[in-house]
């Protein structure tokens, strides 16, 4: 992955002493800073937030902005999740809030339990109710995760569509199932075999059965409920812009051809009109959600960046998406 763990912990070190984080210009106008926000998560537990907003963004300087629902990835946390965005935040003039999440059994393992979908979808009143000087832009809410992250944005596409402006998922599960089988396949070196206390596979078999409730023999309708896949349908109908981000060499998600590849084939089967679309490249598991990678290409395609973000295309297929106007709802 392009940013390491010691990086990440680094980074969030900086975010929490010192409450802002510089951009390269050194200017006010490229740095953001973080409001740490309370919520009751869906079973009753105390949880935190991460709104990263422009420094500037203050009581009496508070115009409505654009928000972006930013679930974290397995196990990363919430804080790590803010760390990838960088100063992109000022940049744009938008919001991203992280929350800390909260499955049914496990908070950084919630692989898209309704009750932490639900939770998202609450996020915007949340800021509402708590941070009453936030003025969202309720037609500008987005949603943009990576890997388990990326799972819970198209679930929460799916079952909120009304919610959503536009989506973004980097290198996601779309069949559970699918991916618990492939756990076994996931390559640990000693170093991750330590970390573990074994195999990866085995131990994230083990927290998916502790979360989930069994294996997808044993409970066959869990998985489906927390596959993107099961509301396909559904979501090629939404006419919600939708950006598919996969890797053809992705060694955590290592099926993606049966992953986001077939996601992405079944929504424009369902909708060729659908304004879906595809980036398909070769880069580690979601190295590209990062403030250097292409998540700012990503942010530009939605309007939350200037144009001169434009996407590099090297080695990156894109496979493109109707104008959104072309897309009817059933």
């Amino acid at each position: 992955m392009r940013l390491t763990f010691a990086l990440v912990a680094a980074v969030v070190a900086t975010l929490v002493a010192s409450s802002s984080l510089p951009a390269t210009s050194g200017s006010s106008e490229g740095r953001v800073r973080v409001e740490t926000i309370q919520y009751r998560a869906h079973n009753g537990a105390r949880r935190k937030a991460y709104l990263l907003l422009p420094a500037w963004y203050r009581p009496a300087n508070d115009p409505p902005i654009p928000l972006i629902i930013s679930p974290h990835g397995r196990g990363i946390g919430a804080l790590a999740n803010t760390a990838l965005w960088g100063a992109l935040p000022a940049q744009g003039s938008f919001a991203v809030l992280s929350p800390q999440g909260e499955g049914r059994r496990l908070s950084r393992y919630s692989w898209g339990s309704a009750g932490q979908i639900d939770d998202l979808a609450k996020m915007p009143a949340i800021v509402h109710r708590t941070l009453p000087w936030v003025h969202v832009d309720r037609r500008r809410i987005y949603a943009f995760g990576g890997s388990m992250g990326g799972q819970e944005t198209l679930l929460l596409l799916a079952r909120h569509p009304q919610l959503l402006a536009g989506a973004a998922a980097f290198d996601s599960v779309t069949d559970l199932a699918l991916q618990y089988r492939s756990f076994l396949r996931i390559p640990c070196n000693h170093v991750c075999n330590q970390t573990w206390k074994g195999p990866i596979g085995r131990s994230l078999q083990s927290l998916a059965r502790e979360e989930i409730g069994g294996t997808p023999a044993t409970r066959p309708l869990a998985y489906v409920e927390r596959s993107p896949s099961t509301y396909v349908r559904r979501i090629a109908a939404s006419c919600v812009p939708l950006q598919l981000w996969w890797s053809a060499e992705d060694r955590i998600v290592l099926d993606q051809q049966r992953q986001s590849g077939a996601f992405f084939q079944r929504i424009v089967e369902l909708n060729p009109n659908a304004p879906v679309t595809a980036y398909v490249g070769i880069w580690q598991h979601s190295a590209e959600m990062h403030a250097r990678g292409r998540l700012p290409a990503a942010l530009a395609a939605f309007g939350l960046l200037v144009p001169e973000a434009q996407i590099k295309d090297t080695g990156l297929n894109i496979i493109s998406a109707p104008q959104p106007s072309s897309c009817q709802r059933p």
